[in-house]
Order: C-alpha cells, then sequence, then structure tokens
C-alpha cells in the first residue's frame, strides 16, 4: 500500500518552510505568501499526489467538517428528500459532510441520534421535522451550532416557512382577481396546538390579515381537523349546499382533493364554477392543475445548513499564525467576527433566533379571473 506523502516531504521539496505550505494548502485566507510562491507549492503538492489528512486537519483545526441531520419522518418522503438535498447540496458547496440520522418521529430515538452524532464529533447539527411542531432536545443539543427545520425547540434557532406571508398571498391572489365571496375549509383550534404546529395558525392569521385589509371575511368556514381529501369533500359539500361561493380556501392540497371531488358531484366545474385555492404543492396539487404555495423545504435545509456552518465557522476561527518575516504588530482585521450577518445572529443563546422562508406561489388554473368575464 501507497504511503500518504506528509506535508513535511511537500515542504522539503518545495524549498519552502512547513508553516508557509500548510498556510498555502489550507487556503487559509489573509496570508502575505505571493502568489508565485504558491502556486508553487501548490504544483509540487499535486506532483507528488499529496492530499490533507482529514483527521489530522481536524486535530490541528478542532473541526471535523461533518454536519449531523437527524431527520424526523422526512426520509420516506418528498419533502423529506427535497430538504435533505438543500442541506447536503450547501454542505458540499461548503467543504462539509452530512452525516444523516433518522428518528421516525420518536423523541427517545431521537435523543439516541443526536448522541450518537455528537460522539462523532459533529461539527454542528440540523434537526429536520415533517410537521413544523415544537419539541424538546437534550441540553446537550446547545454544545455544539444547531438548528431546527421547519420546527422549534426551546433555547435553539430555527428555519420555517413565512406563513404568515403566504396566507396574505393566497387571499390576496383572489382578491385581486375579484373574488369576494369566498369559503375557508380547515382551520380548527386544536391544530394551533405548538406541539402540533407552530406556524399553522400564521397561515389563517395572514390569511384573515389580507381580508380584512381589503374590508372582507370568509363568508362560510368549515372547520376540519383532518387535512384529508374525504374530510374536505365532506367539508366542501356541506359548504357549497348551503353557500353562494366564487372560490374556496383549502388549508393543505389534500383537502383541496376533497372540494374538487364534491365540485364534481354538485355539477360544478373548476375554475368555471368554483375557484380553488391551496397551500402546500403536494405532488397531487400538479395533477389538480392547483394554484397552490409551496412549502420551501429545499430552500429551508439549504439555509440551515449554510447557517450552522457559518455559525461554526465564527465559533473556531482564530489569528492567523504569522509567516516568516511578518510584522508581529499587525493582525487580521475583524478575524473574530462572523463576518455574516446571517451567521451572528446566534450571539445570544436566549433568543432563539428565527429565520422565515418564503413560500413560492405556484400558480396554475384552478382560479378564474372574474374581471375578465
Amino acid at each position: 500500500m501507497k504511503k500518504r506523502v506528509t506535508l513535511a516531504q511537500v515542504a522539503k521539496r518545495s524549498g519552502y518552510s512547513p508553516t508557509t505550505v500548510s498556510l498555502v494548502l489550507a487556503d487559509r485566507p489573509g496570508t502575505r505568501i505571493a502568489e508565485a510562491t504558491a502556486e508553487k507549492i501548490r504544483a509540487t503538492a499535486a506532483e507528488m499526489g499529496y492530499s490533507a489528512d482529514p483527521r489530522a486537519r481536524s486535530l490541528r483545526t478542532g473541526r471535523s467538517e461533518t454536519l449531523g441531520f437527524i431527520s424526523d419522518e422526512v426520509t420516506i418522503t418528498r419533502y423529506a428528500s427535497a430538504m435533505i438535498a438543500g442541506a447536503v447540496n450547501q454542505a458540499q458547496a461548503d467543504g462539509r459532510v452530512v452525516l444523516i440520522s433518522e428518528s421516525a418521529g420518536h423523541a427517545e430515538s431521537r435523543d439516541e441520534a443526536l448522541a450518537d452524532l455528537l460522539n462523532r464529533r459533529v461539527d454542528g447539527l440540523l434537526v429536520g421535522l415533517m410537521a413544523a411542531r415544537r419539541i424538546e432536545l437534550p441540553p446537550s443539543a446547545k454544545s455544539v451550532p444547531a438548528i431546527i427545520v421547519n420546527g422549534a425547540s426551546d433555547g435553539l434557532s430555527s428555519v420555517l416557512p413565512d406563513e404568515f406571508a403566504a396566507g396574505r398571498a393566497a387571499a390576496q391572489y383572489l382578491i385581486d382577481r375579484g373574488h369576494t365571496s369566498i369559503g375557508l375549509i380547515g382551520r380548527h383550534e386544536d391544530l394551533l396546538d405548538p406541539t402540533r404546529s407552530v406556524s399553522i395558525g400564521r397561515r389563517f392569521a395572514g390569511l384573515d390579515d389580507a381580508m380584512a385589509q381589503a374590508g372582507l371575511s370568509f363568508v362560510a368556514e368549515q372547520h376540519v381537523r383532518d387535512w384529508d381529501p374525504a374530510p374536505g369533500r365532506i367539508a366542501a359539500l356541506e359548504l357549497l349546499r348551503t353557500t353562494e361561493l366564487t372560490a374556496v380556501v383549502t388549508a393543505n392540497d389534500r383537502l383541496a382533493f376533497g372540494v374538487y371531488q364534491a365540485a364534481t358531484e354538485l355539477g360544478l366545474s373548476v375554475p368555471k364554477d368554483l375557484s380553488i385555492m391551496s397551500f402546500d404543492d403536494e405532488q397531487l396539487a400538479e395533477y389538480l392543475d392547483l394554484t397552490t404555495l409551496r412549502l420551501p423545504y429545499e430552500e429551508m435545509g439549504r439555509f440551515a445548513a449554510q447557517w450552522v456552518g457559518q455559525q461554526v465557522s465564527a465559533r473556531h476561527q482564530t489569528p492567523e499564525p504569522k509567516n516568516e518575516g511578518e510584522d508581529a504588530g499587525e493582525g487580521e482585521p475583524g478575524a473574530n467576527s462572523a463576518g455574516d450577518g446571517r451567521a451572528s445572529a446566534k450571539a445570544n443563546p436566549e433568543a432563539d433566533p428565527e429565520f422565515l422562508i418564503p413560500m413560492p406561489l405556484v400558480e396554475r388554473g384552478s382560479v378564474a379571473n372574474l374581471h375578465t368575464r
């Protein structure tokens, strides 16, 4: 087996000190090494087949360049694959690796996964949830930079969909197209429990806000606890048989599917006779030609990995070692700053910073423009 080429061997062949060679090959910013020198060192390292020993780098820098990702029930879902892909792609772009563990939604399994990842010396943690609920994590979760993706936990940062803005956008989309007789399906007080969802109440608050701003309110509502097609169908039949509506807003796409079924039973055409507006952009939304607002799982995963990575870098920043012949009186300005405003937001760990990611509007064919009739 061929022996690994060492940094000392590269230094000897290139004719430069191990310190200078280390600074060049580590791509340390702010060094005062001439570019010609750096190029010669890199060329020598490439010629000799040198590659950094990750274990030695970890011991030297105090970082493993790995992030831990604990998924809820997400690895078997379309949403999970998007969240994980966003995190992994961002981490790879930043030169890091992501170790993934799954808890199957069980708190005990989640705590075990957390302990295992910390034992593997990950630099930071991401905990991804399917439902945006509040969870409890052991104190050890705060031993490294950590963030909850699509959820919340006391003492930790979180990244969530901007549900309030999405609710406003959904209502405004209908209002702008002349709809004033609008029904709502899906609001239920049980769903406002933060252990079930920390954000869904904002979706309804955004809807109400846009309606109020236009001097409107929902003319009728069906309070549905289970957001599935069958309850959606029953609720829609009740709503449409008792109220004249031009549009219905559903709390998610599965409820919208039930509304389509009810409309068909009543001989109503979408969007000619009834417009439907929804949330989440599940796979069936495209099949239904449903206008909806997409949950930004990939964007949340990407942001979370970037933010944790920035926190890791800020935590481990140290003054650059001096090159031979450097003026000892000069240092790196701002070397101990976070560098990026997003990364420095965790200055107060008790503040629990919350980052909101926009939910994009996916415009399809389920909403009629009454102004053009």
